[in-house]
């Protein structure tokens, strides 16, 4: 699984904008008309798989292999 680091270094890498920095990251990214949003924890360590699944689908909108291939 990845860490909340890599997530961090995707949304970077893959032109999100960081649009607030409190306790959490909040990125978004214009995309085909439509507005993708996501939040990356400041924690440490991996990110628990049934969360994992839920943010690469609903707020990332990418494969495995894509997220793999900007981290």
């Amino acid at each position: 699984m990845p860490s909340w680091r890599d997530l961090r270094r995707f949304c970077n890498r893959d032109d999100w904008e960081l649009v607030k920095d409190t306790d959490h990251y909040f990125y978004q990214k214009w995309e085909n008309g439509k507005l993708k949003k996501t939040k990356v924890s400041k924690g440490t360590g991996e990110i628990p798989k049934p969360l994992w699944q839920d943010i690469l689908k609903k707020q990332l909108q990418v494969s495995k292999e894509y997220f793999n291939s900007k981290i």
